[in-house]
């Protein structure tokens, strides 16, 4: 039987700012990815989100991101790899402070944005990513674009990893993400994506860019909780993949 996890951003409004539908998208995911604060969320944020996540029986992940407020970490920023370790040490702390006073445990990892993107295509980078993890934490599961530099990092450290594929991206013939500077970045039609996600997770194929299959290991779907449709898609994906007899579950649930 096919089985995948669901997981979604969330945790990303701040001060007086809102941002996304966490409280509504929260029943349809198995996994949440909480801001920590560096690229989007506060510490009421984090807080609140993690209580909701707690709510809702779903698995809870740092998702710690580049320090660029204004840019949503979605900028490059030339970091070195003890910048790195340094960023992803000091946003699980406080993330994991937050689940620990819930009396709860984090299951996973998954770096945002740029930050994401960078490490998946450098070695040295993605080794200080999962370095951090590790310490922090061995149990903790590590989210990276499937196939890319940070699982393979995970992995060698001897850090459970998850090959994460996004349902609204599209994708390059190298297995990367197409740059959302490119106006065929998102896919906006649900019934493609939701397409898309299923031929994923069952044949290990997505169609790139270029015209070419490309194979591709799908443990855990990315829904993004900030797009216009979000909550829909949300609810979409999860009845499709049920009815499609593919389970979904948290990384973390046997």
């Amino acid at each position: 039987m096919y089985r995948v996890d669901l997981n979604c951003d969330l945790g990303e409004s701040f001060g007086a700012y809102k941002l996304g539908v966490d409280e509504e998208i929260l029943p349809f995911v198995t996994s949440a990815n909480i801001a920590c604060g560096f690229h989007a969320g506060d510490p009421a944020v984090m807080r609140k989100t993690v209580m909701l996540a707690l709510k809702n029986d779903v698995a809870i992940g740092a998702h710690p991101g580049l320090p660029d407020l204004a840019g949503f970490g979605r900028r490059q920023m030339d970091i070195s790899p003890q910048e790195a370790y340094d960023l992803v040490v000091y946003q699980l702390g406080a993330l994991a402070a937050f689940v620990k006073a819930e009396g709860a445990s984090m299951q996973h990892v998954k770096p945002h944005g740029a930050f994401y993107n960078m490490a998946a295509k450098s070695k040295p980078l993605s080794a200080a990513i999962a370095e951090a993890v590790y310490k922090v934490d061995p149990g903790l599961i590590l989210f990276g674009l499937a196939g890319s530099e940070l699982v393979a990092a995970g992995e060698k450290i001897g850090l459970q990893v998850a090959h994460e594929v996004f349902a609204d991206r599209t994708y390059q013939h190298d297995g990367s993400l197409t740059s959302r500077k490119q106006p065929d970045a998102l896919i906006t039609n649900q019934e493609e994506a939701v397409q898309q996600v299923v031929r994923m997770i069952k044949e290990g194929k997505v169609l790139s860019q270029q015209g070419r299959d490309i194979a591709v290991k799908a443990d855990t779907v990315c829904i993004h909780g900030d797009g216009k449709h979000a909550l829909e898609f949300a609810r979409k994906i999860r009845e499709y993949l049920l009815n499609g007899g593919i389970a979904v579950k948290a990384m973390g649930d046997k």
